[in-house]
């Protein structure tokens, strides 16, 4: 049987961020959600595109811009942002980055 929880005591720890590059880790995945651990050398970005869930990030550690839909704002330990679904959204680290991106793929936008 599978286990019935994830549990990581540190995100931070659990992100071993390459040296120029990005790591991404998936934590939980199932019909409703996935949770992905993502690590972001300084410098680098994901580019802007779109989600068809709504999703929702949460800052561990570090600094970063973070675009969503036509805005850009700093991004550090601690941040929060929801995003609707097909918001155009991106981020670029401007130092070590730790991010939680939780997906909620039983919410999807209608068409």
């Amino acid at each position: 049987m599978e286990q019935p929880f994830v549990y990581l005591k540190n995100l931070a720890s659990e992100a071993q961020v390459p040296p120029d590059g990005i790591l991404s880790r998936t934590l939980q995945n199932d019909e409703r959600t996935k949770v992905i651990l993502f690590g972001f050398a300084p410098g680098q970005e994901l580019s802007a595109h779109h989600a068809p869930f709504p999703a929702m990030v949460q800052f561990v550690e570090g600094e970063a811009t973070l675009r969503l839909g036509n805005e850009e704002m700093e991004a550090v330990a601690g941040t929060f942002a929801y995003m609707s679904p097909n918001l155009e959204h991106g981020i670029k680290a401007k130092t070590k980055v730790v991010m939680l991106l939780t997906l909620v793929k039983g919410a999807a936008a209608a068409g």
